[in-house]
């Protein structure tokens, strides 16, 4: 079985690439951009939910939840797809897109609040 710090490692290299990705979604949506960059990007996208998912199943394994989830992790759930579907609300905002800079980060950070402070559990 794998570490818990080896989770937590992998956690957040899928946060730091998921929201590298949306910023280049946004960045390459906003000005246009040729449909490679956004192919890249969103593959980076898809990458990054996979890290996530597994290394976040993995830290609630490993923490002991394994009967019953708490709210918290099904709140971090609805997150996680909120977080998928960003970039199909990136590219549908087109020009607009520059809201989601504030937007996406405050989702992070509710998702970091969320684990931290294990709301509901």
């Amino acid at each position: 079985m794998l570490s818990l710090s080896f989770y937590k490692v992998v956690h957040l290299l899928g946060v730091v690439l998921l929201f590298s990705a949306l910023g280049a979604v946004a960045a390459a949506t906003a000005a246009e951009a040729d449909a490679r960059i956004r192919k890249v990007a969103g593959m980076a996208h898809g990458t990054a939910l996979v890290l996530l998912l597994v290394a976040g199943f993995g830290l609630v394994a490993r923490n002991g939840f394994t009967a019953g989830w708490p709210l918290w992790v099904w709140l971090k759930i609805g997150l996680w797809l909120l977080l998928g579907a960003a970039p199909i609300v990136v590219r549908k905002a087109g020009r607009a897109a520059t809201w989601m800079i504030v937007v996406l980060p405050l989702l992070g950070a509710l998702a970091a609040w969320l684990a931290l402070y294990r709301v509901g559990g």
